[in-house]
């Protein structure tokens, strides 16, 4: 009921979305096979590669449509990444990063070979495994969902066992309650990088349920992670070596945390530690579960987004993107919905842009809570949408840069709806929207060509999600803005 209820609220709350712009279209699949759709991605040859969340890995033939088997036998395969060559794929499954090579060329693979697998397994049903991604330098990067305090340990475990992490400290004495989500075996909770030798090593700890991987154009690493104890809306994360990026339960493995109890913590001290989140996707209005953020690299060919992070959102019939820039050294920025409904289905799970950069594929998979299966692709129809393709910070308040020249009305203050909050930091599930405060525009201005309009806005406040709802502004071409939200995500100012 809950659920159901933020899904009716989420939706009340929408207007226009480019229909005209993006078209969503089924992708069929292999006959005689569960459509639990949970990884995508081509090959260096241009074959679609998808994962099955039953263990199988099948390609596809952009010439002729038809799909074949290419590998088998792998333990819910949330992700899958092309290699160099042609029929060489690398699967991150439950227990390891395996490479799969088809050596003889008949199509299929002959060759499963591990790259790596040194981090803990519990079997506990909420250790999932995200990635895989690679930077230049040869190395790979994965990211460990935690346990879940619904399942104990199934002994014996694989890795380091510790009962760390497990229960809160009474002031009075003893314990109370379970913590919510836990780490007891070897980075759960972290991401960790691979070394082209195949060492593992631990990157950064604080996760949740970390379910998605990508580098922007900078070649910097981010990760998404999902509401829940801990993290009070679904975030995107800038991670970086050594970062904790909130949650206590892996600080179990952080050579820094000197081996305490990570329930001995205090809220203040956490808060202190963390790396707070550059991109926090407002809940319901525009994240449910957040999933993989991809860099849009096409230069124009899937609209004019390039340069952003497009992210798969698993709860709702969406797909966000991420606008970042970096203030006092960090990264932050804005929030947008890109496609929402008009045939989309929810559980996307992993995008992946064509070769010719003019769709984007979308995987779907129920993972355990039931919603949306199957394959679809979002084509950009070349039709200009009328949107804000950018929301910058200055230093009395924001810089919107829009697709088209603006008519009249958006010089009147009053067509702008902006308002500021805080997620709450705390062991609680997820947060609601915390001292909702309306943000006075003192004044608009908009430039010459139309295309970018400054908001002064009075008083601006860090670490607070400011969250802009336009109304009743158009192109000068007439076409309605189709932005119903962008948030930007303040968490320095301007010097």
């Amino acid at each position: 009921m809950r659920w159901a209820l933020a899904v009716l609220l989420a939706f009340s709350l929408r207007a226009q979305v480019p229909v005209s712009s993006y078209r969503v279209e089924n992708v069929p699949l292999p006959r005689g096979i569960a459509p639990e759709v949970a990884g995508v991605t081509f090959s260096a040859d241009g074959h679609l590669a998808v994962t099955f969340r039953r263990g199988y890995l099948y390609l596809m033939d952009p010439k002729t449509n038809r799909w074949r088997k290419f590998a088998e036998g792998f333990q819910s395969p949330l992700g899958v990444m092309a290699g160099a060559q042609a029929g060489e794929f690398y699967v991150a499954h439950l227990p390891e990063l395996t490479r799969v090579v088809d050596t003889d060329g008949d199509g299929t693979a002959d060759l499963y070979e591990t790259v790596a697998d040194g981090w803990g397994i519990s079997g506990n049903y909420h250790e999932f495994l995200y990635g895989p991604v690679r930077d230049k330098g040869g190395n790979f990067y994965l990211s460990l969902g935690l346990s879940s305090n619904g399942a104990e340990p199934r002994m014996p475990v694989r890795g380091e066992f510790t009962a760390k992490g497990r229960r809160a400290k009474d002031p009075k004495g003893g314990t109370v309650g379970a913590v919510g989500h836990y780490s007891p075996t070897t980075y759960r909770g972290c991401s960790i990088k691979i070394t082209p030798a195949g060492a593992v090593e631990l990157l950064s700890c604080g996760f949740r349920q970390p379910n998605g991987l990508g580098f922007n154009a900078e070649g910097d690493l981010f990760a998404t992670d999902n509401q829940g104890d801990w993290v009070g809306t679904s975030p995107l994360h800038h991670v970086t070596p050594g970062a904790f990026h909130g949650h206590p339960a892996s600080l179990n493995w952080a050579p820094w945390f000197k081996g305490r109890d990570p329930v001995e913590a205090s809220v203040e001290e956490l808060d202190r530690m963390r790396k707070l989140p550059a991109i926090q996707f407002p809940q319901n209005d525009m994240g449910g579960s957040v999933t993989q953020p991809l860099l849009d690299s096409t230069g124009g060919a899937f609209g004019p987004y390039a340069g952003q992070m497009l992210v798969a959102e698993w709860t709702y019939p969406r797909i966000l993107r991420a606008d970042l820039e970096k203030v006092g050294g960090e990264y932050q920025g804005a929030a947008f919905i890109l496609v929402e409904s008009n045939g989309l289905r929810a559980g996307n799970n992993r995008i992946a842009l064509s070769p010719d950069g003019k769709s984007l594929y979308t995987s779907q998979t129920s993972r355990i809570w039931g919603t949306s299966e199957g394959l679809q692709r979002i084509v950009y129809t070349g039709n200009m949408p009328m949107d804000i393709q950018h929301m910058r910070l200055t230093k009395d308040g924001f810089e919107l840069t829009f697709t088209k020249p603006v008519a009249a009305a958006a010089a009147d203050p009053a067509n702008y709806s902006l308002t500021h909050y805080y997620y709450k930091y705390h062991l609680i599930y997820g947060s609601p929207k915390t001292d909702v405060t309306p943000a006075m525009i003192r004044s608009v201005r908009v430039s010459e060509d139309g295309r970018k309009v400054w908001l002064s806005v009075d008083k601006l406040v860090p670490r607070r999600v400011y969250e802009l709802r336009p109304r009743g502004i158009k192109g000068r071409d007439g076409e309605p803005l189709c932005t119903v939200e962008a948030a930007y995500t303040l968490n320095k100012l301007l010097e």
